[in-house]
């Protein structure tokens, strides 16, 4: 697991990935058999006409899986309250610097996490030969991730 996954676990987000993986997972297969067996018992009694009703049933059962409630939205995470209750009586500035964002969350700060954090998230190579910038990039490209995962953060922090 990387750090940026630690990170969007202690706040209770789910990466995009894992949650749209889990409703296809998490999907039951009983209910789907339901709509057929009342097709199936009137097919039985009406004979060749029954064959009708079976694919009439079929295409309705079909349109009926379109027409089931899109899977559900990512929910947001109120990470602001989150983070502003974890600061509480700690001199931690985490809206600027990844080093307090970082401690905040209870997870490694130093140089050789941050260097590798910025390696998950694709630093380009001239903001990582400087750490100040790196940290500065990186600070907002976390940010940028915890809201594209379903955290709410602030516009005037994502600038």
């Amino acid at each position: 697991m990387g750090l940026f996954s630690k990170i969007l676990e202690k706040l209770g987000i789910k990466k995009k990935e894992e949650e749209a993986a889990a409703p296809a997972a998490a999907k039951p297969a009983a209910p789907a058999a339901k709509p057929a067996a009342p097709a199936a018992k009137s097919a039985s009694m009406a004979g060749t006409a029954g064959v009708g009703m079976r694919e009439s049933a079929s295409k309705e059962h079909s349109l009926g899986e379109k027409a089931a409630p899109a899977p559900k939205a990512i929910s947001e995470v109120d990470v602001v309250a989150q983070l502003e209750e974890k600061a509480k009586g700690k001199e931690l500035n985490w809206k600027v610097s990844i080093v307090d964002l970082l401690k905040l969350l209870e997870l490694d700060s130093s140089r050789e996490a941050r260097e590798e954090l910025a390696k998950e998230l694709n630093c380009p190579a001239d903001q990582m030969s400087d750490s100040a910038r790196m940290n500065v990039w990186l600070h907002k490209e976390v940010l940028r991730q915890i809201a594209a995962n379903g955290g709410n953060i602030p516009a005037d922090l994502l600038d």
